[in-house]
């Protein structure tokens, strides 16, 4: 049995009425901020809780927009997560800014009661990276924003309807920041981010500066970026929308029955799971004894499984002038060695989680 990681066949494999939008759609010509992003804005806006949403081009571009709005520049500090992936790192550094780490714990999220020690007169914000489809502890950092008045760029990317006490991520911070990649939980037909907020002042400057600070066609008022959602991928977002509260609830479902299989095996730990947190499962990993190995043999045995990230950020080469050093970030680096990624997607099958479960039972009776 092959039991793949992608589900992009399976997610958009009925969709006629789609279609019909979509051709109905190219006759307007209304290709660019055109009103069917207005509408995806507000629908979204609505889902996670917020007054506002403005469509970029990337999630990437929604924690550097969100960081640009807050006046972040050269020399500026920004604390973020150690694990995260290169997109928050990336949105950081284009800025000129520069990014100070700090370790996760075992939810994969930054451990926030190591973030006022990283706090600096430099610091200008924080990007708490909500990993995997947890979300960072955010009532404590909510604390230390407020004590120390930095502002909280939240990277969502991974968590649409992920939530602590009923309050969904991106609504926490001054900002949240999505992606619509395709391997997201809510996704387009190509790269295309989102950025909540419920502040007015900050909403307007984004539409600035995601269409070049253009308030006319003619009249340029501050310097902007070329970051446009397309408006054809706003009207497959939009027809997604609907059936987020069902994706992210089937996942939760299958995580749950992962968990309960695994649980029976001593090699395999499963990660705290929250009470008063809802994880999303954008990726279902859990922490694995001879986990190469186990990689190894599940992709003999058709299922790709994959490792959420084998290498930390910290120690790529295009950070080498931070100078850090493999054991800066402890846990961070233990998860590198012993985590591993099963497929968790909504339209995976009983058969397949079984399968899974099966081939990673029968691995450790070897």
């Amino acid at each position: 049995m092959k039991v793949r990681y992608s589900y992009l066949k399976d997610q958009f494999s009925n969709c006629p009425d789609l279609w019909v939008k979509l051709k109905k759609f190219v006759n307007t010509g209304d290709f660019t901020l055109g009103k069917p992003l207005i509408k995806f804005e507000k629908q979204f806006a609505k889902l996670i809780g917020t007054k506002y949403a403005v469509g970029v081009n990337s999630g990437t571009d929604a924690i550097k927009l969100s960081l640009k709005v807050l006046n972040v520049k050269q020399g500026d500090e920004i604390i973020t997560a150690a694990n995260t992936f290169v997109a928050t790192i990336g949105a950081i550094v284009e800025l000129g800014a520069k990014p100070v780490f700090v370790d996760c714990d075992n939810t994969f999220c930054m451990n926030v009661d190591q973030v006022k020690k990283k706090i600096t007169k430099k610091t200008k914000a924080i990007v708490p990276v909500h990993f995997t489809g947890y979300m960072t502890d955010m009532v404590k950092l909510k604390k230390i924003s407020k004590r120390f008045k930095i502002p909280i760029v939240e990277d969502a990317c991974q968590s649409i309807l992920g939530a602590i006490n009923k309050k969904n991520a991106g609504t926490w911070g001054e900002f949240g920041a999505f992606s619509l990649h395709p391997l997201k939980n809510i996704n387009v037909w190509s790269d295309g981010g989102i950025i909540t907020t419920n502040n007015k002042t900050f909403y307007k400057k984004l539409l600035l500066l995601r269409n070049h600070g253009l308030i006319d066609r003619d009249t340029v008022k501050i310097s902007g970026f070329n970051s446009r959602l397309d408006t054809f991928q706003s009207i497959v977002g939009s027809w997604l929308l609907p059936k987020a509260n069902f994706i992210a609830n089937q996942r939760i479902k299958n995580a749950k029955y992962l968990d309960k299989n695994f649980k029976e095996l001593e090699e395999i730990t499963i990660p705290p799971r929250p009470k008063n947190y809802k994880v999303v499962f954008h990726l279902y990993i859990v922490f694995a004894k001879k986990r190469d190995a186990l990689l190894k043999y599940c992709h003999s045995k058709g299922i790709e499984a994959k490792v959420h990230y084998p290498k930390p950020m910290y120690l790529q080469q295009s950070l080498k002038n931070l100078n850090h050093k493999r054991g800066d970030f402890p846990v961070t680096d233990i998860h590198t060695k012993k985590i591993i990624t099963f497929p968790c997607d909504q339209h995976l099958k009983k058969k397949q989680l079984d399968y899974i479960i099966k081939i990673v039972k029968n691995f450790y009776k070897k």
